[in-house]
């Protein structure tokens, strides 16, 4: 078997490409396959029935609503960087620089005049739709299925209508939280294929990151200035942390990286999952969280565990004073799943064979619950490991039962999935 990749590599190998996407699309069997990101991506996208012959073309976001995403995250703000670090360069290159959402939904072009104007032609413009499910393998729309770098030139773009174009794209990240901003791309004719462009790319990509990080620190640095001297008139424990959670400045406890808060956080008292009862108060930039020692009547009362899409795991705790969603791993999914299971409580050795098949993997159980205890303080009791009396919980399992958690090799969850598919 010989891979092949259309870059800039001769003739031969781009009738060698053609030949391969062919056969991928005829079912027939081929000795040459692209490179391993791209047919990761042609299947991804023949499963989801994206045709090889449409046109690129999509329904375009009004301009209010480009808009409003533009206001809505943060590379609005990046936007001079990613101008100077790319639009110059692919003026010059005769190409342009496209930077999108989350969403694959360009927010933002900029480069060549000509080109811009080519690219009217397959719908590169502001506010179409360039994920795989729209557009097929392109580098921005596999850049963020794959959430990796990535080139397509020609051939690898699964619509033909898009095989005299070449592109290079990166995902921008978050650093505070990893979480996914967007995408930064360079597009243009096949003929202005650069083997480096990718790289240029990325290294954009990672500076428009590090300037969030620096730009974060600075909001840190200023919350903390006017936070320090309230903390320091304030008995028993208490943080000051930004509007996402991060800290800034703590007393009385021990420091954490950051604090789940609830999406509609409003003065006054509130219920948060590793703290229990507090007080928050706004400050300049974030929040004064003030701990209520005695707040034990606003615990939850009820725990939803939502199985029911891998992707998006979370836990929903509800208590008098409304409703907390958090995010989870799956490590953390499949013990929480267990101890929902075994409502009676488990040892670090149950646990361990729930999840490893091994009972003498008690450390590394014994770590992850202490992780989730820091998250689901009054929910979680130990000696042994159980969800707190008087806590109702609920699993929500996906669709199909064998469909739960579908890459885990828990035996708790395995040995559900085998119940399932047997009804």
């Amino acid at each position: 078997m010989v891979r092949v990749t259309g870059q800039g590599a001769g003739r031969r190998a781009s009738r060698l490409l053609h030949g391969a996407r062919e056969a991928r699309l005829t079912g027939a069997p081929s000795a040459v396959v692209p490179r391993a990101e791209i047919d990761a991506s042609w299947d991804r996208v023949m499963r989801s029935g994206i045709d090889p012959d449409q046109s690129p073309e999509s329904e375009l976001l009004e301009a209010d609503e480009i808009e409003h995403r533009r206001r809505s995250t943060a590379l609005g703000e990046l936007m001079p960087l990613l101008r100077a670090g790319l639009a110059s360069i692919a003026d010059a290159a005769q190409q342009i620089m496209v930077v999108t959402d989350t969403e694959g939904r360009v927010l933002w072009r900029q480069g060549n005049t000509g080109v811009l104007r080519r690219a009217h032609d397959i719908c590169l413009e502001e506010g179409a739709a360039w994920a795989e499910a729209a557009t097929g393998t392109n580098a921005i729309g596999t850049a963020l299925a794959a959430r990796i770098p990535v080139q397509v030139h020609s051939a690898e773009h699964f619509i033909r209508a898009l095989h005299s174009w070449t592109c290079a794209a990166a995902p921008v990240r978050d650093p505070r939280d990893g979480r996914l901003i967007g995408i930064v791309d360079i597009s243009g004719p096949a003929s202005t294929f650069h083997p480096a462009t990718l790289a240029l790319v990325d290294s954009v990509a990672r500076l428009a990151e590090g300037e969030i990080r620096i730009r974060h620190l600075a909001e840190i640095e200023r919350l903390r200035a006017v936070a320090a001297p309230i903390l320091c008139r304030i008995g028993g424990r208490a943080l000051a942390v930004d509007v996402h959670g991060r800290l800034a400045a703590v007393t009385g406890m021990p420091p954490v990286d950051r604090l789940p808060l609830p999406k509609s956080l409003r003065p006054g008292p509130v219920w948060l999952p590793s703290l229990g009862m507090c007080r928050v108060e706004p400050l300049p930039g974030g929040w004064l969280v003030q701990v209520d020692e005695g707040g034990a009547p606003g615990a939850p009362r009820r725990v939803v565990l939502d199985l029911s899409r891998p992707r998006a795991l979370a836990v929903h705790l509800t208590g008098p004073l409304g409703s907390v969603k958090q995010r989870l791993s799956p490590r953390h999914a499949e013990l929480l799943y267990a101890l929902a299971v075994h409502r009676q409580g488990r040892t670090a050795s149950e646990l361990a064979r729930d999840i490893f098949g091994d009972a003498t993997r008690t450390v590394t159980v014994r770590a992850e619950i202490s992780r989730l205890r820091r998250r689901l303080a009054e929910v979680l009791a130990h000696r042994p490991y159980r969800f707190g009396d008087g806590v109702e919980v609920e699993v929500i399992h996906p669709e199909h039962g064998a469909d739960l958690l579908p890459h885990s090799l828990a035996p708790v969850v395995t040995e559900a999935r085998g119940a399932a598919r047997a009804t």
